[in-house]
C-alpha cells in the first residue's frame, strides 16, 4: 500500500518537471491502487501490478487525448503582448522622451509611454503602440486624415 502512495508521490515530481502530461496518468493508477491495496490487503503483488498496468492503460487512452486537445486550444490564445501592439492608444498624459514622461490608455489599462521618433505627442491625440519595451509603450502619433474639399 505505502509503495503506492509513494509511486504516486514520485511520478507526480516526474509530471511537474515535465508538463508533458506523461506520469499523471500513472500517478493517478496509484494513487487508486493504494487505496484498493488499503482496502484488500491480501491482493497478491501480480494482481496489483496488473490491476496497476490495465489502470494506466485505461487512463491514458480514455483521457489524454481529450487533454491534449485543450492544451493545443489554449496555445491559440492571444497574449497580452497581442492585445497591445498595433493598437491605438489615447495619450493621456503628454508623452515627451527628453523629460521621461508620457502615457497612454490602452484597452483601459494606463501604460507609460515614449515616442519612436522622439518628437513629443500632445494629450488626447490618438497613437499606435509598436513596440513594448520593460514597462513602456513605444508609440507612433496617428495621421490626421483631413478632408479634402475640391
Amino acid at each position: 500500500m505505502w509503495l503506492w502512495f509513494g509511486l504516486t508521490v514520485g511520478l507526480l515530481f516526474v509530471e511537474i518537471a515535465t508538463t508533458e502530461l506523461v506520469a499523471v496518468w500513472f500517478a493517478v493508477a496509484a494513487l487508486i491502487l493504494g487505496i484498493i491495496a488499503a482496502f484488500v490487503p491480501s491482493l497478491s503483488v501480480v494482481w496489483q501490478v496488473a490491476i496497476f498496468a490495465a489502470l494506466s492503460v485505461a487512463l491514458v487512452l480514455a483521457t489524454r487525448p481529450l487533454v491534449k486537445k485543450l492544451m493545443k486550444r489554449n496555445k491559440n490564445r492571444e497574449t497580452n503582448l497581442d492585445l497591445v501592439l498595433n493598437h491605438t492608444a489615447v495619450v493621456v498624459e503628454t508623452i515627451c522622451n527628453d523629460m521621461e514622461k508620457g502615457a497612454v490608455k490602452i484597452n483601459g489599462l494606463i501604460w507609460n509611454a515614449r515616442s519612436e521618433n522622439g518628437e513629443n505627442i500632445e494629450k488626447d491625440d490618438l497613437v499606435t503602440v509598436k513596440a513594448i519595451r520593460g514597462n513602456k509603450a513605444i508609440v507612433v502619433k496617428n495621421e490626421k486624415v483631413e478632408e479634402k474639399t475640391k
